[in-house]
């Protein structure tokens, strides 16, 4: 069976969705979300990013990146340090190192799951082939 382009797109974004229910309920004994999880992996992986740069890589605003890093810093899991100029960069505490690298490992996990029906050789042609459509389409 052939597959429109909008059959593919809603199948793409089904798989998304179970990514994420199934991460934020994976992630829940952490006492943390998905989207919290994404904000700290993202911020120890770019420790210059500005929050419009954070915002970008986590798929929010900047105006919604800033009262989620605002909850994280009352939580303890990150800290906001002086960055050239007025700029503000955001580092993780111990306790949010800490929930990293556990979420990493149930995402991991989650990932693992989800993608057990494919073969490694399908699961790596699936990756080079969303590569390819990332690289070509418009940047965000």
């Amino acid at each position: 069976m052939t597959r429109t382009h909008q059959q593919i797109g809603l199948s793409v974004k089904r798989l998304q969705a179970r990514h994420h229910r199934m991460a934020n309920a994976r992630l829940a004994p952490l006492d943390i979300s998905l989207v919290q999880w994404d904000a700290l992996r993202h911020i120890a992986a770019n420790p210059e990013a500005s929050l419009h740069d954070l915002a970008l890589l986590t798929f929010q605003t900047d105006q919604s990146f800033g009262a989620l890093a605002s909850r994280m810093v009352d939580r303890g899991l990150i800290e906001r340090v002086p960055g050239p100029g007025r700029a503000i960069r955001h580092r993780l505490t111990a306790k949010g190192d800490e929930l990293r690298v556990a979420g990493g490992a149930l995402m991991d996990d989650v990932l693992a799951e989800s993608f057990a029906p494919l073969t490694p050789e399908q699961l790596q042609t699936f990756g080079e082939l969303l590569a390819i459509l990332l690289e070509a389409g418009p940047q965000d």
